[in-house]
């Protein structure tokens, strides 16, 4: 992996870190590489059991698109009669975004500061956020003459309502944390020289669950949002059968009765 993304893998967890803290860790076309590449790496790693997307820095999570490089890009497509640069939704974003909500494992953000566009995004793409007291978070979309990428047109709109989720893109402003978890934006809001300890607790307690179980959640929550109450009950059958015949399944009745903590292996 390039430098601008760290990936390391420590008992089941992957920790992927944006690593551009001098430039807020915008996203330049080697940052986006390197996120899409870790994020299918700790999708497809069986010995991955959560994920933990974080930042290098305390001033931003990620700003989004790197607009000094975009805006070069953008003038090499208008003398070359292209329209390449674009092709970075596709290239990147959407593939970042598909390996986050689509791995069969849970995702942590660790919001350290500012998230916006894609950024806040990349954010939303995660099953849950941990984020700092001084973070905020901004669509930025609309203020560039944009519109929504990262997800954010499926994910918003299922967090706050359209109505909200409307209001934040069409006029674009800064949202604090507490405004944030007010919404249902945040999971969990912490103080910021305690972040990086409690998301990696969440992540880490996520990591020695019972996976199986975590990625039928993750699937039936997915599906629930968009299929009916009848099309949802056959997806809990299904799933539910799947997470029973797990041996994770098993551990964790035999530990009941035994009046033991369970000890997990994922399977």
């Amino acid at each position: 992996m390039a430098d601008t993304v760290l990936y390391e893998v420590s008992e089941g967890l992957a920790t992927i870190t944006l690593n551009r803290p001098e430039a807020m860790n915008a996203l330049n076309v080697a940052a986006k590489v390197a996120l899409r590449d870790a994020a299918e790496a700790a999708a497809a790693d069986p010995a991955v059991r959560a994920v933990l997307l974080t930042a290098a820095g305390d001033r931003a999570f990620c700003v989004g698109q790197d607009l000094k490089e975009h805006v070069g890009l953008l003038m090499q497509d208008v003398e070359s009669g292209t329209r390449n640069t674009m092709d970075t939704v596709h290239d990147h974003y959407n593939p970042i975004v598909r390996a986050l909500t689509g791995m069969a494992k849970p995702v942590v953000a660790a919001v350290n500061g500012v998230a916006a566009g894609a950024g806040f995004g990349f954010a939303l793409a995660a099953d849950y956020r941990v984020v700092a007291e001084h973070a905020s978070f901004n669509t930025s979309f609309a203020g560039v003459a944009l519109t929504a990428d990262s997800g954010m047109s499926w994910t918003l709109p299922r967090l706050i309502g359209p109505s909200r989720a409307a209001d934040l893109l069409l006029f674009p402003r800064s949202i604090s944390a507490q405004e944030a978890y007010e919404l249902g934006i945040v999971n969990r809001l912490v103080p910021g020289e305690s972040l990086a300890e409690e998301a990696a607790k969440v992540a880490r307690k996520l990591a020695e669950g019972p996976t199986v179980a975590y990625a039928a959640l993750k699937e039936s929550l997915a599906y629930g949002a968009d299929h009916s109450l009848a099309e949802a009950l056959e997806k809990e059958d299904e799933l539910q059968t799947k997470a029973g015949s797990s041996e994770d399944h098993r551990i964790a009745v035999q530990s009941f009765i035994a009046k033991e903590k369970p000890k997990y292996l994922g399977r």
